[in-house]
């Protein structure tokens, strides 16, 4: 991120003094083992830096006080689904257990029921928390287990006592916000194609006195759940979907729930997320959400549940641990030899353009394409004695533009004359880094569900220019982690993850000729902004995904040879292009880009907070118990 969008850019110290301890001191051990000295640091910075938005005071502000609570509780559901809330309980302290029970018991949605698995039964405290409950409420319904038969089959035994038309999975130790499953409930009876739902989270301390990592998730993004389990908690999934799926399969313990999650999805008819924190992660030293590191076996389970779910879905993938434990990598191979069409529009610069070419050239180890520079009305000699030189090379065709500059209609020009399967949008001023880019993006390209792949750009000095665009941010779209150093992840490790976005940017972009063509092309009406968003939310529209693949590195000067936009005629042009924007998109600029998160600003470009009103003024709050 930028100074100007994290101002001092330094460790807060105090705050990480005050995690200090030795259980704190040894897992930071752990951490500078796996990671290394400098990867380490590079983390720790990450972690302890300020928040621009501190989550406490945001936190405060964003839960429902009780006239909130007390309007849900009288409204009435057309249809008011039963929700079992499965529960696997193995050695579970009594007081995590019964604020458990609290937080449903605190529900603003009556129609649930609680189905608890006892795998403990020796656990006499554990015993005396259940009954008493049970006592209390007949929703609560429990099953003790002779013993215990591992968190799979324990959760199984527990949505076998489901009667519930829809089933959610809760953690023995974690707990639900009052409105949970109000929420659940609201979206289903909106949309009652909904098979499946996905709610955000948050951690919380054992004595739950402080919030911490909120998860803001997008909505379904099928490149980022095989990059990470980020639908996590709370998951809920209608029943006659699990017994499609067919529960869950001790093989895979400790990512149990990714492979459970995997299956249920490709079997839904919808798949919706509920961009509310209602799922609160309690940490404690037994809790992967605390210590993951300890849990290696559960990170190759997670590798095998995305190696099994590509194999049920007949795709070809490599899949690998990445540096950060529990987040993967799928390398997609290339699918025979198809020409890739490369498409360079350019005026003068020939000392760019000569770097852009040697780059494709000698930082490449895909062979199959031919290069198309169309020429926009260049004036100097140079660069039409370099274009003379080109001409005698077999693969590579030239162009001439005799119009005013327009980058939409020049990339469609260049389009009609592309012989290629794939055309590949590129900046004369992008350069390649490694060589493996453009086999790395025809890979995912080819998948048959994806219209266009977007590339991590640098900017020289290895700060990001672009990963990935989000509609909306600055006003129409921009792009995320500008000017954040390329050594750092970013939020929950979006900058270095394969995943579906609205947007990625043409300065390079691989796109299949088919979805182009499906999508119209660019709008030449937008002659030099947002003609990139546009189009790929064209292609979204045809039914294609939008992939951004950080596994694909250039370095890009960004905007070089187009001059500033300083000029009446720019602005004038510029204010056309936002209205244009504005009137054909007015849906997903007023209800968010779904591929981003709600709660999150529109303001930076590094996933902060939104600021809420009220924040750090006093607010009426539940008085549910586990709140303190």
């Amino acid at each position: 991120m930028s100074k100007e969008q994290n101002p001092g850019g330094q460790i807060q110290w105090g705050r990480l003094l005050k995690k200090l301890s030795p259980y704190t001191i040894q897992k930071g051990f752990r951490y500078l083992k796996h990671y290394g000295p400098k990867e380490f640091w590079i983390r720790l910075h990450e972690r302890f830096e300020p928040e621009e938005v501190p989550y406490g005071p945001w936190y405060e502000a964003y839960i429902p006080d009780e006239e909130t609570l007390a309007r849900q509780r009288k409204y009435r559901f057309r249809n008011a689904p039963l929700i079992s809330v499965a529960v696997p309980a193995y050695k579970t302290p009594g007081i995590f257990l019964q604020q458990m029970i609290d937080s449903l018991l605190a529900q603003t949605y009556s129609n649930w029921e609680l189905c608890i698995v006892n795998a403990s039964p020796e656990d006499f405290e554990m015993q005396k928390v259940l009954r008493s409950n049970m006592k209390r409420d007949r929703r609560i319904r429990v099953r003790s287990l002779e013993k215990n038969l591992g968190i799979a089959e324990n959760t199984n035994e527990a949505l076998a006592m489901a009667k519930g038309e829809f089933v959610g999975l809760l953690d023995h130790d974690d707990l639900l916000a009052p409105n949970a499953l109000y929420e659940i409930a609201l979206a289903l009876e909106k949309d009652p194609e909904i098979d499946a739902v996905y709610t955000d989270e948050d951690k919380v301390t054992a004595s739950l006195d402080e919030h911490f990592q909120p998860h803001l998730k997008p909505d379904f993004n099928l490149d980022l759940l095989r990059s990470n389990n980020y639908i996590c908690h709370f998951f809920v999934v209608r029943r006659t979907v699990v017994e499609k799926a067919g529960g869950f399969r001790r093989e895979f313990d400790g990512a149990q729930d990714h492979d459970f999650i995997f299956r249920c999805v490709e079997s839904a008819n919808k798949v919706a997320h509920v961009p509310e924190i209602l799922y609160h992660w309690r940490t404690h030293k037994a809790s992967t959400a605390d210590n993951p590191a300890s849990k290696m076996y559960a990170f190759d389970a997670g590798k095998r549940a995305v190696e099994a779910h590509l194999a049920r879905m007949g795709v070809q993938g490599e899949v690998s641990h990445t540096k950060d434990l529990g987040f993967f990598r799928v390398k997609y191979p290339v699918q025979g030899e198809p020409l890739v069409s490369i498409i360079i529009p350019n005026k003068d610069e020939k000392e760019t353009l000569q770097a852009c070419i040697r780059s494709i050239r000698e930082k490449n180890d895909y062979k199959n394409y031919e290069i198309i520079i169309v020429e926009n009305n260049s004036e100097t000699d140079e660069i039409f004695h370099y274009y003379k030189e080109l001409s005698k090379e077999p693969d590579i065709r030239l162009l001439r533009w005799k119009k005013e500059f327009n980058y939409a209609a020049i990339n469609n020009f260049g389009a009609r004359h592309a012989r290629g399967e794939y055309l590949l949008f590129l900046n004369n001023d992008v350069t390649a880094i490694e060589p493996d880019w453009l086999s790395e993006m025809l890979g995912v390209c080819q998948r048959r569900e994806v219209g266009a792949v977007g590339a991590k750009l640098l900017y020289p000095d290895n700060t990001i220019q672009h990963a990935g665009c989000v509609v909306g941010i600055g006003g129409i779209a921009g792009h995320l982690f500008v000017d954040m150093p390329a050594s750092r992840t970013g939020y929950l490790h979006k900058a270095s993850l394969l995943q579906d976005m609205s947007a990625v940017t043409a300065a390079c972009m691989l796109m299949k000729k088919e979805a182009f063509e499906a999508a119209g092309g660019f709008t030449e009406e937008l002659a030099v902004a947002f003609n990139d968003v546009d189009l790929c939310l064209k292609a979204g529209r045809a039914g294609y995904l939008i992939v951004y693949d950080p596994y694909a590195l250039l370095y890009h000067m960004e905007s070089k040879t187009r001059g500033a936009e300083d000029s009446k005629d720019k602005v004038r042009r510029f204010q056309t292009e936002i209205e244009y924007m504005r009137c054909h998109w007015i849906d997903i600029l007023k209800n968010g880009d779904p591929y981003y998160n709600k709660n999150l600003s529109l303001t930076k470009w590094n996933y902060s907070l939104k600021p809420l009103p009220g924040m750090g003024k006093d607010k009426e709050k539940s008085c549910s118990k586990y709140q303190l």
